[in-house]
């Protein structure tokens, strides 16, 4: 099969993937997630009625599940599709991703975004989003890193989307820093959209994972 249909069955096959993902985050939102917020304003009545103090205190231990449930429905759906992403636009969903990644990691994360907000079509927003993921999903499985920034450019021609920290960086040896399974495909998100993925050490240590993406 030629490199030309390669990438077209690759672009399809990420679209159809990405399209799947919205759905049943969509699906999460609708079905379960507005039902138990339902038994929890359900079950906030039925407690102002109890009298007996073991019985309000077995409610309130059920209400905490229902809050714990719904909790993790929504990380669900967030790791699936970040709705910000559709709705407010990259800028919005990276800075999202970037605060609750910090605070489930306890790495000391920040955002650098741009003042406006850029427009991307639908495929760039979704690789930018899915660069800031992978980067920051590598730098919690290998960088042994305090502190990661993610960074937006665009200057109207092109995007770049940077995450960098100041863990160990790339193993000195690694004749191919781009070959596990996860930056691969990244990169050929990249190259189906004529841009380009990169990985090297920062300009201060650790690691810098690049993506360009060309807007026109």
């Amino acid at each position: 099969m030629r490199v030309a249909d390669l990438t077209e069955l690759l672009g399809h096959l990420t679209a159809c993937w990405d399209e799947e993902r919205r759905q049943l985050a969509r699906r999460l939102h609708d079905s379960l997630g507005s039902s138990m917020t339902a038994l929890t304003m359900h079950l906030g009545l039925l407690s102002s009625h109890l009298k007996e103090q073991p019985q309000r205190d077995r409610a309130a231990q059920m209400k905490q599940l229902l809050n714990n449930i719904i909790e993790t429905n929504r990380k669900m759906q967030l790791a699936l599709w970040n709705d910000k992403l559709e709705f407010l636009g990259p800028k919005a969903a990276i800075a999202e991703l970037v605060a609750e990644w910090g605070q489930d990691n306890g790495i000391k994360a920040r955002a650098s975004l741009p003042d406006e907000d850029p427009e991307y079509s639908r495929p760039q927003g979704v690789t930018l989003l899915r660069c800031a993921e992978e980067g920051l999903r590598n730098v919690a499985t290998h960088a042994q890193a305090t502190e990661v920034e993610v960074i937006l450019d665009d200057d109207g021609d092109q995007a770049m989307l940077t995450v960098r920290d100041n863990g160990v960086g790339p193993a000195p040896d690694a004749s191919n820093p781009l070959s596990c399974h996860g930056l691969r495909l990244l990169r050929e998100r990249a190259r189906l959209l004529g841009g380009t993925l990169t990985l090297g050490q920062g300009p201060e240590g650790g690691a810098m994972l690049t993506m360009i993406l060309p807007k026109s």
